[in-house]
């Protein structure tokens, strides 16, 4: 099967060096088997979008040399398509209707500990909260129990029960707007994407993907997950308000791909610090290696001083 890999960000904000470090390994992944690499924006939640910030996002990208193949893809323009697959997984009575709020799912001892970002998924019971019901409801897709098994490339046999550790998980949203799980296999699936690369805060969501794949009939996707860029505190830079945006340093760029290179335990020769940023990705694609940076310890993102 041809390669076909993808980088696909949320316009919440600028890129910044973590956002980068998955571009360049989704990057330089695709171009190391000789595939394509599509850049799609999941602008699917539009509370969360910040204006200007995917054009902001695409300018950056080029402005470092990525190079991808095709139109860029929007999630915004796909509604109606999450809308039919909601409808057929609903009509093989994959889905079930909720009523709980996040707010009462959220103090259930097993969410109780989680960090409370809107994006993450909460533990949900096999039965609905009936005294916390609120107006409007969810889908979810019905999750079996069990463990779901994959081999990520980078990080060997996984194994995730995501019935154990998040139950039923949502499909549309009380609000009506479509879930991240559910727009990311539509999408691949549409784009005929065959590798994801992406950090590895998106482990977790492996499973729940994998399982709406074999929902749909779909042919599983091939994984690997990148180290985590943290803040000195250990926060997840899109989570830290101090998280720098990539594009900082004018005329440096090509020393702060470099960074990121040594982030992702590749080794660069100290010359490619006074290189152009052309001669850095044609080093960076020659010698390409995934086996510098296994293992999904978080790693604090370098100061790359302006």
């Amino acid at each position: 099967m041809s390669y076909r890999g993808r980088f696909a960000p949320s316009p919440t904000g600028r890129l910044h060096f973590g956002s980068l470090v998955a571009a360049v390994g989704s990057y330089l992944d695709a171009r190391a088997h000789e595939g394509e690499w599509l850049v799609r924006i999941e602008d699917l939640d539009p509370p969360r979008t910040r204006p200007g910030a995917a054009d902001q996002i695409l300018a950056d990208l080029e402005a470092y040399g990525f190079k991808w193949d095709g139109q860029v893809a929007w999630q915004s323009d796909r509604f109606d398509a999450y809308g039919e697959i909601v409808q057929r997984l609903a009509g093989a009575g994959a889905v079930r209707v909720c009523s709980c709020s996040r707010s009462a799912l959220s103090r259930l001892p097993e969410n109780v500990a989680r960090s409370g970002d809107s994006g993450d998924e909460l533990f949900h019971p096999l039965a609905c909260l009936e005294a916390a019901a609120a107006p409007g409801r969810s889908l979810r897709l019905r999750v079996p129990d069990g463990p779901v098994t994959f081999a990520d490339r980078s990080l060997g046999l996984q194994s995730i029960n995501v019935a154990a550790t998040v139950g039923d998980f949502v499909l549309q949203r009380r609000d009506g707007l479509f879930a991240y799980q559910l727009a990311v296999v539509v999408d691949d699936a549409a784009q005929g994407i065959t590798d994801v690369v992406r950090g590895c805060d998106l482990l977790a969501s492996t499973a729940r993907q994998l399982l709406l794949q074999r929902a749909l009939g779909l042919a599983p996707v091939r994984y690997m997950h990148l180290p985590l860029a943290v803040d000195e505190r250990g926060l997840k830079l899109s989570k830290s308000g101090e998280a720098p945006a990539a594009d900082g340093c004018d005329g440096e760029r090509a020393s702060r791909l470099v960074s990121v290179l040594e982030f992702l335990g590749q080794t660069p020769p100290p010359a490619l610090l006074h290189a152009s940023l052309d001669e850095v990705w044609e080093w960076a694609r020659r010698h390409w290696r995934i086996d510098g940076f296994a293992g999904c310890a978080a790693r604090t993102a370098p100061q790359v001083a302006c």
